[in-house]
Order: C-alpha cells, then sequence, then structure tokens
C-alpha cells in the first residue's frame, strides 16, 4: 500500500470512528448537524473540491458531482448518518480500486525495470558512467557481473551468463560469448564483458519494448470505448431522471389535491442519484484490461492495446510460419546425394556460395564446412528471392538453391526422398547435386497444437517455402490441419487473405510468425503476433502481440488470458447494469433507501473490482 492510500485508509477508520461515536450521543438539532460535518468533511473534502472543479470546467456530470449532490441532499434533509455513509463507503471503494490498478500497475513496472540507469564507458584505464543516450554507435562498453546490458551490441572480449527474466517472464539463462549479440536490458549475470554497440539507446530493444508497454493504454477496446460513450450521456440522463423523479411526483399530487411528499420524493431522488453512478463501469473495465496487460506482460507476453487482447479472445483461425515459430529455426546438414563430385567439395562451393548470405540455410552450409571462409574468392553474387543465389567461385559459376532455381536456370535436378529442406546445386552449367537441409521441431510445437484445439482453435494453417515433402512431415507430426509450401513471401499474405475471406466477420484469424521475414503477413492478418522477438525490431514494430521467447505454448497462454479478460469484462457489465436496473426501479418505487444505494453504487464496484483483478492471474499450462 502507498502513502496515497494509507492517508485514504486513516481518513476512512477517523470518520467511521467519528461516526460510531457520535451516534451514540444524545445529542440534536444544530449540534448533532456540526458534529457529523467533522466525519463528512474528513472524508469527502477530495470529492467535493473535484466536484466544484468539474463544475467550474464545465464537466459537471461525473461521479464526483453525484456523491456530492446526493449527500449534501441527504444531511439537508437530516440524514446526516446516511450522507456520511455514502461517502465513506465510496471511499471505501476507490480504495479498493486504487490497490488493484497498483498490483496491475507493478507487473507492468517490474519490467520497467529493464530500462539501463547508466553505461559504463572505459576512459584512460577507469571505467565512468554516462547515460545511455550519450553513448553512439560503435562505442565500447563493459558491463559487470550484477548490471544491465544498457544498449544493444556484440560482444568483443569475456564470456558470461544473461538472465533474460525480465524481457521473456521466464528464468532460463542464456550464455554469451564473443561475436555473440546481446541486447539491452538482459542482466549479466557471472563475467565482465565488453560490448561494441551497434544501434543507439533510442533504437535499442529494450527502448523500443517501453515505448511499446507504455502507450498500450492509447489502443483501447471496443467495450471501453463504448462505456466511455455510455457514461458520457448515462450521467445526464440519470440527473435528469433525478430531478424529474424529486419535482414531478409532487407537483402531481399537489395538482390532484394531496400532500406533495416533498422530503419523501427528494430522498427517493438522491437514492436514486447514488444508485445510478457508474463507477462500477467506468472502472472495472478499463482496470480488467489493464489487469490482462500487466499479467501478459509478466508472463513475457507484450500486448500493444486492449483492442489487440479483445480481437485476441475471438480468434478461431490460428496460421503459422514453419521456420523458426514451429520449428528450431536451427538447420544442420543430414546428407549430400546424387553428387558429381566428392562432397566436401560441393559443400565448399556451397558455403562460398552463401557466404554473404543470414539466412538460416546459409548459415548451416557455412557451418556444415567448418573452415574459414575467404569470400574474395566469391564475385558477382547475386541473390534471387524466392530461389536461390548465383555467383562465381574462383572464376566458376555456381547455383545454389531450390527447383525453382534450378528451372530458372533449365537445370534438370533430382529429388530428394527424405524429408527436410533440400539444396540443389550447379557448377559451371551442369547438376552437381544436393544437399539435404533437416530443421528440427521446437520441443512443444506438438503440444501447442493439442492445446490450440482443445482452447476452441477451429482451424491451424502452417505456411512455409519449404518442399512439400519437408512441410508435409512436420504438419503430419505436429497434427496441424493444413499446409501450404514451396511459397514466395507475397504468396503468404496472398493465402493469409484466402483465409480471411473464407471465415465470418466475427471470427478472427492470427498469424504467428518469427517477426523478421513475415512483417507484411503479420500487418494483413487480424492480429498479428511475433515469438521469439527478444532483440528483433522488425517483430516488435509489425506485430500486435510480442512473445519474448521462442515457446509456442506462449500463443495458448495470450489466447488464454485474453479469454478470461473478456469474459470478466463481460461479467462486470452484466452484473453492474442488472443490479443497478433492479435497485433503480426499487428506488424510484420508494422500497430501496440510501443503505440499498450504498450497495447499488459501492457494493457493486468493490465486488467489479475484485473480479477484475483476477485477470492478472495467469494459470500455468
Amino acid at each position: 500500500m502507498n502513502k496515497k492510500q494509507k492517508k485514504v485508509l486513516i481518513r476512512i477508520i477517523a470518520a467511521a470512528f467519528f461516526v460510531v461515536v457520535f451516534s451514540m450521543l444524545p445529542v440534536d438539532g444544530y449540534l448533532k448537524f456540526g458534529l457529523f460535518m467533522i466525519p463528512y468533511f474528513v472524508i469527502s473534502y477530495d470529492i467535493l473540491k473535484k466536484a466544484i472543479k468539474g463544475i467550474r470546467n464545465r464537466q459537471v456530470f461525473d461521479e464526483n458531482f453525484l456523491m456530492a449532490v446526493a449527500t449534501v441532499g441527504a444531511i439537508l434533509l437530516g440524514d446526516y448518518k446516511e450522507g456520511v455513509a455514502v461517502m465513506l463507503f465510496y471511499q471505501i471503494g476507490e480504495l479498493f480500486q486504487s490497490y488493484a490498478v497498483g498490483k496491475s500497475r507493478k507487473n507492468i513496472s517490474e519490467l520497467m525495470d529493464i530500462r539501463p540507469d547508466y553505461a559504463n564507458i572505459e576512459r584512460e584505464g577507469h571505467l565512468e558512467k554516462v547515460d545511455p543516450d550519450e553513448v553512439e554507435i560503435g562505442s565500447m562498453i563493459v558491463v559487470q557481473p550484477g548490471e544491465k546490458i544498457p544498449i544493444d551490441g556484440v560482444v568483443t572480449e569475456g564470456r558470461t551468463t544473461l538472465n533474460t527474466s525480465a524481457l521473456t517472464g521466464e528464468s532460463l539463462p542464456r550464455d554469451a560469448e564473443p561475436g555473440d549479440e546481446v541486447i539491452s536490458g538482459c542482466i549479466n549475470m557471472t563475467g565482465v564483458i565488453r560490448i561494441k554497440t551497434t544501434k543507439e539507446f533510442g533504437e535499442s530493444a529494450v527502448s523500443k519494448i517501453l515505448d511499446l508497454v507504455e502507450n498500450s493504454s492509447s489502443k483501447k477496446s471496443k467495450s471501453e470505448n463504448f462505456i466511455s460513450k455510455f457514461a458520457r450521456y448515462y450521467t445526464p440522463a440519470v440527473c435528469c431522471s433525478a430531478l424529474a423523479l424529486a419535482v414531478l411526483p409532487p407537483l402531481a399530487r399537489l395538482f390532484l389535491g394531496a400532500s406533495p411528499q416533498w422530503g419523501d420524493w427528494v430522498y427517493r431522488a438522491l437514492t436514486f442519484l447514488v444508485i445510478s453512478c457508474p463507477c462500477a463501469l467506468v472502472i472495472s473495465i478499463p482496470l480488467s484490461f489493464f489487469a490482462g496487460i500487466g499479467g501478459a506482460s509478466h508472463a513475457g507476453i507484450l500486448v500493444k492495446g486492449s483492442n489487440y487482447l479483445e480481437t485476441l479472445a475471438r480468434t478461431k483461425y490460428v496460421v503459422f510460419d514453419k521456420t523458426g515459430t514451429l520449428t528450431r529455426g536451427i538447420f544442420e546438414v543430414s546428407g549430400i546425394h546424387h553428387n558429381t563430385m566428392e562432397q566436401e567439395k560441393i559443400l565448399e562451393f556451397a558455403a562460398l556460395t552463401e557466404s554473404f548470405s543470414s539466412h538460416p540455410i546459409s548459415r548451416s552450409l557455412k557451418q556444415a564446412y567448418g573452415k574459414d571462409l575467404d569470400s574474395s574468392r566469391v564475385s558477382d553474387v547475386e541473390e534471387l528471392a524466392g530461389k536461390g543465389v548465383t555467383a562465381k567461385v574462383d572464376g566458376i559459376s555456381v547455383a545454389v538453391g531450390n527447383t525453382r532455381l534450378m528451372e530458372y536456370l533449365n537445370l534438370s535436378c533430382k529429388e530428394c526422398h527424405q524429408a527436410g529442406t533440400v539444396v540443389h546445386v550447379a557448377i559451371d552449367g551442369a547438376y552437381a547435386g544436393h544437399i539435404l537441409i533437416s530443421d528440427a521441431v521446437k520441443a512443444n510445437s506438438e503440444e501447442a497444437i493439442r492445446q490450440l484445439k482443445k482452447s476452441g482453435i477451429k482451424k491451424t494453417v502452417m505456411l512455409t517455402g519449404d518442399a512439400d515433402r519437408a512441410a508435409q512431415q512436420v504438419a503430419a507430426d505436429l497434427g496441424v490441419d493444413m499446409v501450404y509450401s514451396e511459397l514466395l513471401p507475397a504468396d503468404k499474405v496472398t493465402k493469409v487473405e484466402e483465409l480471411l475471406n473464407s471465415k465470418s466477420d466475427k471470427e478472427k484469424l492470427a498469424f504467428v510468425g518469427d517477426g523478421i521475414n513475415d512483417a507484411p503477413v503479420l500487418s494483413r492478418a487480424d492480429i498479428g503476433i511475433a515469438m521469439g522477438a527478444l532483440g528483433s525490431d522488425a517483430a516488435i514494430e509489425a506485430a500486435d502481440i510480442v512473445l519474448m521467447d521462442d515457446d509456442p505454448l506462449k500463443i495458448v497462454k495470450a489466447i488464454r488470458i485474453a479469454r478470461k479478460c473478456l469474459r470478466i469484462v463481460y461479467e462486470n457489465i452484466y452484473f453492474a447494469i442488472g443490479i443497478k436496473v433492479i435497485c433503480l426501479i426499487l428506488g424510484a418505487l420508494g422500497i430501496a433507501n440510501m443503505w440499498v444505494a450504498i450497495f447499488a453504487d459501492v457494493g457493486v464496484m468493490v465486488i467489479a473490482v475484485l473480479n477484475a483483478i483476477r485477470t492478472l492471474f495467469v494459470k500455468k499450462l
């Protein structure tokens, strides 16, 4: 509990004490009025102040105005105890709300702790702490054990273990050594490392993540927008209704020759006002989404706005990219077939041709070759999108790629009978054989697909540029419903559009990719989910939801969080409106008194707020 909440709690206890004591005193008249004004102003001075400020700013109709009018009216009618009680219980409700918001904010603030306070720059043999914003690209920084990595870069010296839990929500450490890329926000756990920065602080991963979280509240869901509009018209309407209830029945009675009973009808109107206060809706609905975003961020799932939580909750189709999403994206050479020359020589030509590419398949070829590559032996490099790479190695023409590349070069090639990615190699205008590369399936991919179906997902689809045989094998192993293979990047967008057009408007489609090569598809889907996005700028920019590690089960967790959040939102809406309608009718008929009104306002708000807090708690899969 923070300092402000403690002050409110002290005021509540003091006011309650005064009410109990003064109720026991045998006093009446002006003395009783004066005594009860003490607890009234102790508990309500801030509400009255806000109400007066709202009137001055011509923003009259809010809950502060309703509470002020209702309690002042009750006191003027001589119901001192009830007037103070309304304010007392209203402040209790506000305290619950403040605590709930603080609880939600704590989960997000824990993520905010990844912001580094300083960077160590070595000058004249001494470490100097500087603001991360002052560090330029290419600078050498030193990170000691226990310190946060302040800026993205490459390790040049030292070995260590990094704690990435603040970003991923998982406690699994990650080793780092010279040549490894590291990102800001991770905590250095063991050794001293020197890092050459590759980005400015404003462009580093930690800055982008913090901007994403800080701006998430600006993108509101349809439910939140509805409640905001509802409150804008609802509050003036109930004020006018209360005024009519206070004036019209007495006038009608007076016209019919009966006693007008002004006090009775004014009391009913004041009760009506207290009951009608829209606090439960106005507070609990945004709080539910806020808690949902907080709970998700604590689990390493970054949601860019409550509107995306609402969309994710309605997802019925999940489309996956294959490489790096369902598979590890770590390719290994598992065979060389139909070769017309020595295997090592084919591998050397292929590795040199692919030496300028950063594609996972290119890295696997270079790793399989296992020797230093002399890039000066390579010239005339041309990368053909969706086909492969051509180049000259020692003046000899070499082509490395898929079947489409061989067709493009008018060369016949031999297919492989084993599952995997086949890389065909042509040397000096003739087919020289193919290299088989396998990509291992992630440990949790099969369980993730099973849990998605268990959660009510209608169809799972896999899109890949791989050969059909390899794609069908992975899809069969995982239990994916549909698979489209041998796709170019543009083809993936086309397939997603076809799926979007085939479903109903109420059903939503999510696309899950690694965020690096899938930006167009992430943007085109109803909801784009980038996974394994630790340090990936493309993922953070293109996706609506960012999973900070590469565990496919996080997709299931994200959907469950979203559905739980939306379910709680609707529970609160139906509960709050239902209770208020019943109590408003009872209040207008004179059956409900001010104590029922207090329950209809503060009681409903407290129950709705406590219900909203449940969104924070995420069950483990």
